[in-house]
């Protein structure tokens, strides 16, 4: 779908949408429309009782005196609450609404601004929250019929200021990253491995992001027993990868993401229940928002120094997988009791955290992992959790949380959860029960985090899938964590 902006409305557009403001008058161009519809938009709107409420539309067709074949009229609710969420909705709910078929859809944004979002921004974010809305995953769909299939292939924004268009370009960039991520969370497991899933990291040197790959005989020199254990039971090679994007000054600090990229999670030894494992394709969502987010910073060329490192494993039950009671050395030289092998993001993330810190000497860590399922249930589908002992760095995630829209909520994390995953036999053990389990399993990779390292964990495991529609993300992957971080870096890092 191309997007461009406009002075005026296209001679030939399958649907024309105007946003309304509540209780407010018609903006100039839905006036003039009114006019050459003789007044059938405004009549429709009394009869329909549509004051411009928030989530709520008009749907015209065939009006006399205007050209599109449909017009669309969705509230904005009230112009002083407007903000870029709200646009990003209205644009995501046009897309929602826009039959299959159509080819071009123009917005009419003449007067659409607020108090806290100028005109030119609001115009940006509605074309994001379209783009965003438009993603789809059907390309293993062989037998969709002809009306089954997207026409789309236009998108206009008419009658916005001429800021609109620069606005929207590093929007458009981050977009990418998040369609990135969303593609890579969809992938299955049988096309999406360690090896396949570091090909399609290597493509990102035409960003001109530097890509290295490990193998494991690499890793296993640098003695990565805990993220190898993990991948032993598998046919699949482990691997891990780092993504260097250096867009600042030489001078200027590292920040470094590092996400869990288990490519499919029977749970090993520890079987999982056969019903919902299909959706363990997905439990490398935090090495895909990493993914995503790199490509995101380098297609928008981030003034900053920024690498990120996902470790990518298959956790399976093979003869030689790990067992419950094996004991692991990571890459720090600290010893685990591997109590359950299902709990083996944690063990991925404790020699990829220990790598980032031995090579690059970040000034900030953040890892993001689909971790616990325990999230889920102290925090829904509605946060992501944070967990860090640093409070600076959780008011600067939170800011970006804010402001990207990809919520977050900090969690606890004291010595009395790094107390509960001592081992008799080791130096610490990979569960620490079912009381308090996201937060045990922050504390353990916080054992590989050095002292005085700024470290946060973002717990995504309730935010890496989207189980039903939403405004601006259809069902499926919805390439959380790309905006964070985008927006964490861009609000931390850059002048």
């Amino acid at each position: 779908m191309k997007i461009s902006f406009a002075k005026s409305i296209p001679a030939k557009t399958d649907i024309l949408v105007v946003p309304v403001f509540e209780n407010a008058d018609f903006s100039p161009a839905l006036q003039d429309l009114d006019a050459a519809a003789d007044g059938a938009v405004s009549a429709a709107a009394k009869a329909q009782k549509f004051k411009g409420a928030a989530g709520k539309s008009l749907n015209l067709i065939g009006l006399p005196g205007i050209e599109a074949g449909r017009l669309l009229l969705l509230g904005a609710g009230k112009q002083s609450d407007l903000i870029t969420d709200t646009a990003e909705k209205i644009g995501g709910r046009a897309i929602a609404a826009t039959p299959l078929t159509a080819k071009t859809i123009a917005f009419a944004l003449d007067g659409f601004g607020g108090v806290e979002t100028s005109a030119d921004e609001a115009a940006a974010h509605v074309a994001l929250g379209a783009r965003l809305r438009s993603y789809r995953f059907d390309k293993y769909h062989t037998l969709l019929e002809a009306d089954k299939k997207p026409a789309l292939e236009k998108l206009v924004i008419v009658g916005a200021p001429t800021g609109a268009k620069p606005a929207f370009a590093p929007l458009d960039k981050m977009a990418d990253g998040v369609f990135l991520t969303r593609d890579l969370v969809s992938e299955p497991a049988n096309i999406l491995y360690p090896e396949s899933f570091a090909k399609r990291c290597e493509e990102l040197q035409e960003l001109g992001i530097k890509v290295t790959v490990l193998g494991e005989a690499q890793m296993k020199k640098l003695g990565m027993g805990s993220l190898l254990g993990v991948g032993q039971g598998s046919i699949r090679e482990s691997k891990l990868v780092a993504m260097e994007w250096m867009g600042g000054k030489k001078t200027d600090p590292t920040v470094a993401f590092v996400g869990k990229g288990v490519t499919f999670d029977t749970g090993g030894i520890s079987l999982k229940p056969g019903p919902g494992m299909e959706d363990m394709k997905w439990d490398m969502g935090g090495a895909g928002a990493v993914t995503g987010a790199m490509a995101a910073l380098a297609g928008r060329k981030a003034k900053a120094n920024v690498v990120g490192v996902i470790g990518l494993v298959e956790n399976m039950p093979d003869g030689n997988a790990q067992r419950p009671g094996d004991v692991v050395t990571a890459m720090s030289g600290k010893t685990i009791e591997i109590l359950n092998t299902d709990a083996e993001g944690r063990l991925v993330l404790a020699d990829a955290i220990w790598w980032t810190q031995e090579k690059y000497k970040p000034e900030v860590v953040i890892d993001l992992a689909t971790l616990t399922g325990a999230i889920i249930i102290s925090l829904a589908h509605e946060h992501a959790g944070v967990f860090t002992s640093d409070d600076d760095l959780w008011t600067q995630i939170n800011q970006a949380g804010t402001s990207s829209k990809d919520t977050v909520w900090r969690m606890p994390l004291s010595k009395a959860h790094y107390d509960m995953i001592k081992s008799p036999i080791a130096d610490m053990k990979n569960i620490g029960g079912r009381e308090g389990g996201s937060s045990t399993a922050a504390a353990f990779i916080g054992n590989f985090v050095k002292e005085g390292q700024s470290w946060a964990h973002i717990d995504i495991a309730g935010m890496a899938w989207n189980k039903k529609d939403s405004p601006t993300c259809p069902k499926g992957g919805s390439g959380y964590g790309v905006r964070l971080l985008n927006d964490f870096v861009a609000q931390n890092y850059e002048g």
